[in-house]
């Protein structure tokens, strides 16, 4: 009984294998391998073409992207204190953007904020207020002192960068 039962499925196996090779190219991508081979076929002149194309765009984001780093001012010359480099610039960056060499940062972007704004969210990341845990351990040994240094600092990169873009 078992060799009947083997020999039906190895028939079937068969007949299976037969349908799939007569409809054609089964295991090389069927009817869409034909789209792949037409997208290879295309003329070195519609490749130059979009060559050309790509180059003008790049250079068209290059500009634009150029424009926006000088309408947003110099912020990559901001003088920036010891502690703020220590304590604010591995997670805010060194300028406050929340970004270092194009890579986002793990804190949210400071510069453009003003000093009150600051100093309000320093107290309430110490106090607890609001939460994190890489806040609140930065600051708990700071004094309201430093904090409004901070915040005074921090609140003045915008300034500093317009009158270094004077």
């Amino acid at each position: 009984m078992k060799n009947i039962i083997v020999g039906a499925l190895t028939l079937l196996i068969f007949a299976l294998m037969a349908y799939t090779a007569s409809q054609g190219r089964a295991y090389q991508g069927g009817e869409h391998s034909k789209v792949v081979e037409n997208i290879g076929t295309k003329s070195s002149a519609q490749s130059e073409a979009n060559s050309l194309q790509e180059k003008s765009d790049r250079e068209k984001e290059t500009d634009q992207l150029k424009a926006i780093k000088d309408k947003a001012g110099n912020i990559g010359n901001i003088k920036t204190s010891a502690e703020y480099k220590s304590k604010c610039a591995a997670c805010h960056g060194a300028n406050g953007s929340g970004e270092q060499d194009d890579r986002k940062l793990m804190g949210p972007k400071l510069y453009g904020q003003n000093s009150e704004k600051i100093y309000k969210d320093l107290i309430d990341f110490k106090a607890g207020r609001k939460e994190n845990i890489i806040m609140k351990g930065l600051l708990i040994n700071t004094s309201e002192e430093e904090l409004r240094k901070f915040a005074d600092e921090i609140g003045a990169f915008s300034l500093q960068s317009q009158k270094q873009s004077e």
